[in-house]
C-alpha cells in the first residue's frame, strides 16, 4: 500500500519538484560552490559582453543612426559612381510604394555632393548635404548637435559646418564660406553663404566633412531643381531593418537600389563582427572552464549518493523518475547561478550605462581615428543579460544528461554495496 502511493507521489509533477527542491539544499555547501561559479561567470562574460555591445551601439549611433541612416534609397548604380547624374524624384506613387512596406517609419531626403569649402586663406574637400531641416530636427535630433548658433529653417540661405572643418577653415559664426564644385550634368555650382550654426558629431570623421544647407537651397546650388540622390529609410525596429529592406527592394524593382547600413559602411560592419568573433572566444573559454566546474560537482554528488540511489531503486522508485529529479537538480542549481548573475551584473553595468568611461588623450586619439566618440558606454539591453542565462541553461542541459543515462542504467544491487 506505501509503495503505491509512493509511486503515485512521484508521477505528480509538483512532487517531483519538491523532492528536486529539497535534494538541492541537502548539502548546501556543494549548491552554493556550484551556483558562485556561475554567477561570476555570468557576471564577467554580461559585463564584457555589455561592454562592447555599448561600444558596438555607439559607433552605430555616432555614423548610422545620428547621419548615414540605417537604409538608403538611390537611383541604379549612384552607389558605385557617387555622381549628381545619378537622381530621381519623390512623387507620390514612389512614395506610396515605400510607405506600403510594413515597418518603415520615416524617410528623409537629401542632396548630396561633393564641393571645395573656402575661406580667405584655407581650402578643404567637403561634403556639402542638402536637407529636410525639420524632418532631421524630429528623426535625428540634428538640432541638438548644434554647438554654436541657431540651426537652420527651410528657407535660410545659409550653412552649419562641422565643427572640425570649422576649426580647420578657422571660420566663426557669420564668417562667409564659398562653395565651389560641379552641379548637376556638369553645371557649374558656385556659392558663398554665412555661418548660422557650427555642429558637431560623435564621429569627429564627419564633423571634418559636413557642410549642411535647406535642401531647396542645395537643389538650386547644385541645379537639380526637384531631384534627389538619397532618401534615408528609418525603421519602426532597427533590428529588422534588414527584412525590410528586401521587401522593399522587391516592392520598387531593379529601378532603384535599397542598401542596408552593412553594405554603405562594410568598414563598420566588419570590424564590428571581427571583434564579436574575438567576445566570443573568450566566452568560449570562461564557460568551459565552469562547464568542468559543475561536472565535477556532478560527479562528486553521484559518488556521494550511490548508496541513496541503489535503497530508492529497491524500494520502487523507477529509474527513469530518479534520473530526471537529479537531472533536474543540475539544470535548477546552473538556472538559479545564471539568474543571480544575471542580476548582479546589471547594477554595474546600469552604472557605465549612465556614467560611461572617458578615454584618455591617447586612447581619445587612436578611436576618433576610427570615427568613434572617445567613452566607453555599457549597454543595459535586455538580450545582453537574457543570452548568458540562456547559454547557462543550455550548458546545465548538456551537462545533465550524463546523470541523467548513468542513473537509468543504474544497477541498484552494485549501488547498495558500494
Amino acid at each position: 500500500m506505501w509503495l503505491k502511493h509512493f509511486s503515485y507521489g512521484i508521477n505528480n509533477p509538483n512532487l517531483i519538484l519538491k523532492l528536486t527542491w529539497r535534494n538541492i539544499w541537502r548539502n548546501k555547501r556543494r549548491t552554493l560552490i556550484t551556483m558562485a561559479s556561475v554567477f561570476f561567470a555570468v557576471v564577467l562574460s554580461t559585463l564584457m559582453m555589455s561592454m562592447k555591445e555599448g561600444v558596438y551601439s555607439g559607433m552605430i549611433d555616432s555614423v548610422i543612426g545620428s547621419y548615414m541612416g540605417f537604409g538608403q534609397i538611390h537611383a541604379k548604380g549612384y552607389w558605385d559612381e557617387r555622381t549628381l547624374d545619378y537622381t530621381f524624384k519623390l512623387n507620390d506613387s514612389l512614395t506610396q510604394k515605400i510607405h506600403s512596406v510594413p515597418g518603415i517609419k520615416k524617410t528623409l531626403q537629401r542632396v548630396e555632393g561633393v564641393a571645395m569649402a573656402a575661406s580667405a586663406d584655407l581650402t578643404k574637400v567637403a561634403i556639402v548635404v542638402g536637407i529636410d531641416a525639420q524632418g532631421e530636427k524630429e528623426i535625428n535630433k540634428l538640432n541638438e548637435r548644434v554647438i554654436e548658433g541657431e540651426y537652420l529653417k527651410a528657407d535660410d540661405k545659409a550653412v552649419m559646418l562641422g565643427a572640425g572643418l570649422a576649426e580647420y577653415l578657422k571660420l566663426k559664426l557669420n564668417d562667409t564660406v564659398v562653395l565651389l564644385g560641379q552641379g548637376y550634368q556638369g553645371a557649374s555650382a558656385a556659392g558663398k553663404y554665412p555661418v548660422k550654426a557650427i555642429v558637431k558629431f560623435g564621429s569627429p570623421e564627419l564633423s571634418k566633412q559636413l557642410i549642411f544647407l535647406p535642401i531647396k537651397e542645395a537643389q538650386w546650388f547644385y541645379g537639380m531643381e526637384g531631384l534627389i540622390n538619397n532618401l534615408i529609410l528609418h525603421f519602426k525596429n532597427s533590428r529588422n531593418s534588414g527584412t525590410v529592406i528586401k521587401k522593399l527592394q522587391q516592392q520598387l524593382g531593379n529601378e532603384y537600389e535599397v542598401m542596408p547600413w552593412q553594405e554603405t559602411m562594410p568598414e563598420l560592419d566588419n570590424l564590428i563582427k571581427t571583434d564579436r568573433v574575438e567576445g566570443y572566444v573568450f566566452m568560449f573559454i570562461l564557460y568551459m572552464v565552469v562547464s568542468f566546474g559543475i561536472l565535477g560537482t556532478i560527479l562528486m554528488m553521484l559518488a556521494e549518493r550511490t548508496r541513496e540511489f541503489g535503497v530508492l531503486v529497491s524500494v520502487g522508485m523507477k529509474r527513469l523518475q530518479l534520473a530526471l529529479i537529479v537531472q533536474l537538480e543540475v539544470i535548477l542549481i546552473s538556472v538559479m547561478g545564471a539568474i543571480f548573475g544575471m542580476l548582479g551584473a546589471f547594477p554595474v553595468c546600469y552604472y557605465f550605462f549612465v556614467r560611461p568611461i572617458q578615454l584618455g588623450d591617447d586612447l581619445k586619439k587612436m578611436t576618433e581615428e576610427y570615427g568613434m566618440e572617445a567613452v566607453l558606454r555599457a549597454s543595459v539591453e535586455p538580450y545582453v543579460f537574457w543570452q548568458q542565462g540562456a547559454v547557462i541553461f543550455f550548458i546545465a542541459c548538456v551537462i545533465s544528461l550524463y546523470p541523467f543515462l548513468k542513473l537509468v542504467r543504474l544497477n541498484a544491487i552494485k549501488a547498495l554495496r558500494n
